[in-house]
Formats: C-alpha cells, structure tokens, sequence
C-alpha cells in the first residue's frame, strides 16, 4: 500500500492468532475497508515477540519489529491496534499512546476490566478515540448497540454466556456425559481452551467481560475484582444428569443488574430450564441478554472468539475510527464514576442442592429444621439411593444468598450429613 493525502497509518501491537487474522483481513480486504472508512488504511508496522514465530496467517516479516519504541513512537502512525492481552506492557502501551492524541482500538477485556476509567480519562483529555468491541463477545456486536443504538433506554439487567471454552466444556459433558476433566482434554485438542485455561475455567475471563458490559450499560466504572466469581470445576456428570431430570441445563452464566441505584455483578454456574433461549447455545458460541426498561428482552448471539469473527470487530472498530478522526470522540467520562455496588449477600436466586446423608429415620426432618430457621423453603427434594447412606437432591424457591449459606452452614454441622457435593444457583428468567 502506497501512503497518499487521504492515508491513515496504522501500527499493529502483537500478531499471534488474532493480531494474524487483522493483517490477513486488511491485506485480503483492502479496497473494500478503506472505501468504507472514507480513506485509504496503511498498515506500517507491526510490533511483535518473535518475527520467526509460527502463524495462522501468513504476515508480511518486512513489517515486523521486536522493538517497542519503533512502533509506539512512530509519528507517522496515527491508529494503533493493541492485540498483546493481559496487563504488562499493554497498560502502559496504551497510555502512552492516548497521551500523545493518537487513537487506539483494543480488544484486551483484561485491561479494560481493570483500568477502563483510567484510559477513558486520559483519552477524554487528549481527544483520542477509544475502541474495544472486540473486548466482549469476539465478533458478535454488543459495544456499540448498547451504548449507541439502546443509548435512550436504560439498561436494566444483563444476562449471558461470555466464555466459549466454558459452555463448550458444559455442552460435552452434557450431550457425552462424559467427566469435566474429560471434556477439558478435548478442548484442548480443539484448540478451544488454552494450554493453561484458568482464567477460563475460574471464570475469571467471563468477569472481565461482565465488567466491561456494566461498565457500559450502567453508566459507572465496574471493575473485575467487584465481581463474585465462581467457575465450573466442581460440576459433574451427575449434576448434568439431575439437571435434566429437573427441566434445567448447566450454564456459566454472567449477570448483571440494576436495582434502585446499586449495581449487582456475578458469574457463576447456574442451572436455566430447558425452553429458556441460553439453553439452546451450545459448543464455543456466546449469547448474551440484555434487558432495558422500554427495549424490553434483546438477545446477541455468534461466534464468541475465533480469529477472523474476532479480527472482524477490530476491523469494524478501525473503520469507526478512520471514519470520525476528524471529529472530537465521544465522552466516556461516566466510566470514572465509583460504581456503587449492591451486597452479593442481598442477591435473590434459588439453589440446586445434592447432600450425602446417613440412610436413617429423622435425617429429612433434621434438614427441614435448619433449612426452616434460615427461611428457606423447599421447591422439590428427591432422594436416591439406599442402603447406609443416601442423595437428597432439592431445588430451593427464591432466597437471599445471606440465608441460604447460613442453612448451608448449619447444614455442614450437622451429624448426619456426610459431604455436600454439589451447589448451583438456579434462574428462571
């Protein structure tokens, strides 16, 4: 590409697997993006580890560099696209890039889930655009019709699957019926959870996007760390299976509520019957809910990662910003807002609950008073097995989460309970 008049320079930051797929889209694309931009796009340069390194696309090594400074402090480049993930360097990549003017598209849920207020302040005050669709949901739009399309309503509650290895774990062990260290394995082998998928798995990267998502849709700067989290290690077969007798299947969801000026975030497994919408999304897709109080139900669904559905998004987001370069960016400025938190102990669900009793008269009615003391009232209890000892499994109504630990509490002393192996909050909605 030959730079002209009506040329904007762009650096690349980082080209593994995603970063790959934007230089093959711009490369395979060229003509089509920059005639929707409104300008010609220059791609100058792009920064990277390891020039040798093995790729999904072919990239031209000419453009490649090692070395950060060639690239960030090119004054030539005027967009700069962060693809590096995770905290260091890319938080102080991107400042120092927001500080001197230039623009910046990122699709680094981390850094935003963390420092989001930060980069919206240094980039209000230096009037550089700020992109990250990409952040949330890989492909699949989600930025920009909440805070563009459904900017008159208000956001009510948000309620999705944000983790493609996480549901696709989730969908084999329940249509194999197969061990979640199982399920694991052949995720790895798909290329679909990664060597170390902890953040995955603990939920950790789905509270990034949530963080993200209320951050946007509630008007306040939510981070990662106020969000209760919980992953899906300890789900197994048998809970699948109960699941299903009971009308529901096993999601990890991420939610997300307003509710008289206080905002509630959690992601957790949850239980959802079987004819609601998320039930139906399977493998490594995303969905995600948003409720807004005259929109009403409004449902996101696609490819929640992947290198070209993500590349995609950050491609739209360029051209967003090719687009607008000339104008002053929309302010953020809500973002450096406290976000006022609700207490998790507050949060109204039901609960799936298995426990391993002693086989033994009184043994139920020693659960109903424990459960009966912290109000909380059984939906259905079913008990299987026989002999020395035996499963209840029960679904409770709705209870605060306050009460419903504190009977699990009681529970834990009590002598004829030998284990409690299972616990899985239930929606209806």
């Amino acid at each position: 590409m030959n730079r002209g008049k009506e040329c904007v320079v762009v650096g690349l930051l980082g080209c593994g697997t995603i970063g790959s797929g934007v230089y093959h889209l711009l490369m395979k694309n060229h003509e089509i993006i920059s005639k929707k931009a409104g300008r010609e796009i220059f791609l100058k340069r792009i920064l990277v580890k390891d020039i040798d390194e093995p790729r999904p696309f072919k990239v031209d090594a000419s453009l490649m560099t090692t070395k950060p400074k060639e690239v960030i402090d090119d004054p030539e480049i005027d967009v700069f696209i962060e693809l590096i993930g995770g905290l260091k360097p890319a938080r102080s990549f991107a400042l120092s890039i927001l500080s001197k003017g230039k623009h910046l598209v990122t699709a680094n849920k981390e850094l935003l889930a963390h420092h989001g207020g930060e980069l919206v302040s240094v980039a209000d005050k230096n009037a550089s655009h700020l992109m990250f669709e990409a952040s949330v949901g890989g492909g699949i739009p989600l930025i920009r019709p909440i805070e563009g399309s459904l900017g008159g309503d208000r956001i009510l509650r948000i309620m999705g699957i944000v983790n493609g290895t996480t549901n696709y774990i989730l969908t084999k062990m329940s249509e194999e019926r197969c061990t979640f260290k199982e399920a694991l394995l052949e995720a790895k082998n798909l290329g679909y959870a990664e060597a170390n998928p902890r953040n995955d798995l603990e939920g950790h990267d789905a509270a990034s996007k949530l963080a993200i998502l209320s951050s946007i849709s509630f008007r306040a700067g939510v981070t990662s760390s106020q969000i209760y989290r919980e992953g899906i290690d300890r789900i197994r077969p048998e809970d699948i299976d109960n699941a299903r007798e009971l009308g529901y299947v096993v999601k990890l969801l991420a939610i997300a509520s307003l509710n008289d000026g206080e905002i509630c975030a959690r992601v957790h497994p949850t239980m959802i019957p079987l004819e609601h919408p998320l039930a139906s999304i399977l493998g490594n897709f995303n969905a995600i809910f948003v409720v807004g109080e005259s929109a009403g139900e409004l449902m996101f669904y696609g490819q929640g990662a992947g290198s070209l559905p993500t590349s995609v998004a950050i491609i739209g987001d360029l051209i967003n910003v090719v687009k607008n370069i000339d104008r002053l960016p929309d302010s953020r400025s809500y973002w450096s807002n406290e976000a006022k938190m609700g207490s998790f102990d507050e949060v109204i669900t039901r609960f799936y609950m298995v426990l391993r009793v002693v086989d033994r008269p009184g043994v139920l009615a020693k659960i109903a008073d424990v459960f009966g003391r912290n109000k909380v009232s059984l939906e259905s209890v079913v008990q299987k097995g026989e002999g020395r000892e035996a499963q209840i499994v029960l679904i409770t109504h709705e209870v605060k989460e306050r009460n419903f630990q504190e009977a699990r509490r009681g529970l834990e002393g009590l002598d004829v309970i030998l284990d409690i192996p299972s616990v899985i909050r239930v929606e209806s909605a």
